[in-house]
């Protein structure tokens, strides 16, 4: 199919992508293929990305510009750092994934009549959390999940996917926690995909996709912290 003038190549059972440095700046590079494990963890080693909406085939993105939060550049304002003093909050990893994934999914966010988080995308997020690479960090008040974000983890590399807050700046704080802890691990970035005003206030900043590209290949070389994050807890 076309995507403007460009021809979008359809999957086959093949593991294989099309170089994502010959997509678009919009970033549509392929359609088709499925979920399984192997082609999603092969797609983030490459920069790619599935976004698609229920009821349209599997869409895979690698956007130009990307948006990247180096760890060092993650700006915790005075505002957050009170609520972090002052919150009573507790931050938990990987101790309810599904329910962080049915909070992303229920955020209703400018311009989307629908949540791309589509059920068949939970499950194959969920699959690589059982197998270790995704990971959720989470937020409670009163024990309540209020808050949190997933992502998948490959080398030194964090993607971040999603996150929502029922309660105020309760995402930020998560984020705040999973940047602490990726720094004590020399993680290098999270990416973050497309560039929103909320991430870019927090300090993330768009790069060209080359230089992610770039970013990334010296990133994955390194050992996947795999497995469960749920040592972690800490209540603030």
């Amino acid at each position: 199919m076309y995507f403007g003038e460009y021809y979008i190549p359809k999957l086959n059972y093949d593991l294989s992508f099309p170089d994502p440095l010959q997509a678009s700046d919009e970033g549509l590079l392929a359609y088709g293929g499925d979920l399984s494990p192997s082609r999603l963890l092969l797609a983030y080693r490459k920069g790619i990305f599935p976004w698609f909406s229920e009821g349209d085939p599997i869409l895979w993105w690698s956007p130009n510009p990307r948006l990247v939060l180096y760890l060092d550049d993650f700006k915790v304002r005075r505002s957050l750092k009170k609520r972090i003093k002052n919150g009573g909050f507790e931050v938990k990893f990987d101790t309810n994934f599904k329910d962080v994934l049915i909070g992303c999914a229920n955020v209703k966010r400018k311009d989307q009549d629908q949540t791309w988080l589509t059920p068949t995308m939970q499950e194959a997020y969920l699959t690589l959390h059982q197998m270790g690479y995704a990971h959720s960090v989470e937020t409670y008040l009163n024990g309540e999940l209020v808050g949190g974000l997933y992502g998948i983890s490959i080398g030194k590399a964090f993607f971040g996917e999603s996150m929502f807050a029922l309660a105020s700046d309760a995402s930020k704080i998560a984020l705040a926690k999973l940047v602490e802890h990726l720094k004590e691990w020399e993680f290098h970035f999270i990416d973050a995909q497309v560039e929103t005003e909320h991430l870019v206030s927090l300090g993330a900043k768009s790069i060209s996709r080359e230089k992610f590209i770039k970013d990334l290949n010296n990133s994955i070389i390194h050992e996947t912290k795999n497995g469960n994050w749920s040592i972690i807890k800490e209540v603030i």
